[in-house]
């Protein structure tokens, strides 16, 4: 049986002990970050996906960390499709956004029950502030080889029954707007969660 060094045991010892701690280090600070969206009709906490939509998440928690989304409302909520918001105070103003975003719509991320995404027009690159969240799976919003699709950026992991109760609400037309909620939907706050 052959005699270990003690001194070069301990260097291998030191060198696992200290990849070891890298890794964990890594994984930790890799953790997606959660946001939550506490609303009039309850709290939604939301799982980000930095890895698969950086410039979706970066923008996202940039909005959050400037409260932007504070007092806004679910604008447009379509029961078996989707409610969208971040955009618009209860008298249906439009609040100033940034720049808009390069569309990662690409990513790998499909519009499944949950998950949210990033709103924009018809132009792929032009989403700014607002979001949409998948009451159902959406697989017509996925990007294709025809299509951009929309950027899907996290999950919900906690407040689904917060999504379906907002699609219940009853909705209206105001001016060139539909699916109003005729009560506004208010995001009371969003905040990431520490």
């Amino acid at each position: 049986m052959p005699i270990v060094n003690r001194s070069i045991f301990l260097r291998y010892l030191a060198a696992l002990l200290l990849l070891g701690s890298f890794a964990w280090a890594q994984s930790v600070k890799a953790a997606d970050p959660i946001v939550v969206l506490k609303t009039s009709l309850g709290t939604i906490k939301i799982q980000l996906d930095a890895t698969h939509a950086p410039l979706s998440t970066a923008n996202f928690l940039a909005y959050v960390d400037k409260k932007f989304y504070d007092n806004t409302i679910f604008h447009r909520v379509i029961p078996g499709f989707m409610v969208q918001g971040g955009g618009f105070t209860a008298d249906m103003t439009e609040k100033p956004a940034d720049t808009p975003i390069h569309n990662e719509g690409t990513n790998g991320l499909k519009n499944l029950r949950g998950t949210i995404a990033m709103a924009r027009t018809g132009d792929p690159d032009s989403a700014t502030a607002q979001f949409y969240l998948n009451l159902v799976d959406n697989g017509a919003l996925d990007a294709t080889s025809d299509a951009p699709g929309y950027a899907v950026f996290g999950k919900i992991i906690s407040g689904l029954d917060v999504i379906d109760k907002i699609a219940q609400v009853p909705t209206t037309t105001q001016g060139q707007f539909e699916n109003v909620p005729e009560k506004p939907v208010v995001i009371i706050s969003a905040r990431r969660e520490s």
